[in-house]
């Protein structure tokens, strides 16, 4: 694999570790010419569903967009880059257990939402602002203390 620092065709592995599912290989590789190193993520390629938008538009799922949304949501809150793709996995993992060649994306919003809430409870008031597209400061409100009600039940999801 090449280096993505000099571009050196010569990396070596110096560490391997499966993710706690089993479906991925995590190789922390050390490049021979600059020194320098960098992680790869190895997994089997699985044709996802399409993703069905409100409009009706069907899009192939890509995890880069929903990472990108989701580290929006997190931006300056304490969660670790292990945890977010620890539910980044696990919404992958829903979407290959339904089996189904298509998804809503609202089905795919409510498991961010609730992954989200799993995480970090500021990062889920971002997210359902956004996707849920709140108008006034009720709606804000009513968010929070419906975080606050699952935080006191120790509801997960």
């Amino acid at each position: 694999m090449r280096c993505p620092f000099c571009g050196h065709p010569d990396t070596q592995v110096v560490e391997t570790r499966d993710s706690d599912e089993g479906d991925s290989t995590r190789r922390r590789r050390k490049c021979g010419d600059c020194d320098k190193r960098f992680t790869t993520y190895e997994r089997a390629e699985i044709e996802l569903p399409a993703i069905v938008k409100r409009d009706g538009r069907r899009t192939d799922f890509d995890r880069a967009k929903l990472k990108g949304s989701m580290m929006i949501a997190l931006r300056k809150r304490p969660v670790s880059a292990e945890a977010l793709d620890g539910a980044l996995e696990s919404i992958e993992a829903k979407l290959r257990q339904r089996g189904e060649k298509e998804v809503d994306s609202t089905q795919l919003g409510e498991w961010v939402m609730g992954a989200l809430r799993k995480l970090d409870k500021v990062a889920y008031v971002r997210f359902a602002s956004v996707y849920r597209s709140f108008d006034d400061v009720s709606e804000f409100a009513a968010a929070i203390k419906e975080t606050g009600k699952r935080a006191k039940i120790g509801e997960g999801e």
